[in-house]
């Protein structure tokens, strides 16, 4: 079950430090709309509807130390059953 789990582990942080590579920012869309109320005058007027985004941008070391990180914890996965003495 250890294994298991640390390969899942290896293998996430490897594909995120890919995807880190790949791409320059990420929009994140915003999970709620931001409403706010137009100033009061003799005439009503509807609530403006602002969206929030927030834009992610991963610094220049992020996607090597997930590659590095994760290859760590594929190897330590692999070795896992030899070093418990329940490997080959």
């Amino acid at each position: 079950m250890w294994r298991a789990f640390f390969l899942a582990v290896g293998t996430m942080l490897v594909i995120l430090g890919i995807e880190c590579l790949l791409i320059d920012s990420a929009t994140m869309a915003a999970s709620e709309e931001v409403v706010q109320p137009v100033q009061q005058s003799i005439f009503a007027a509807a609530p403006q509807i602002v969206e929030t985004k927030k834009v992610i941008r991963p610094p220049e070391w992020t996607p090597w130390s997930f590659i590095a990180s994760g290859a760590v914890v594929l190897l330590y996965a692999y070795t896992l059953p030899k070093r418990w003495g329940a490997g080959d």
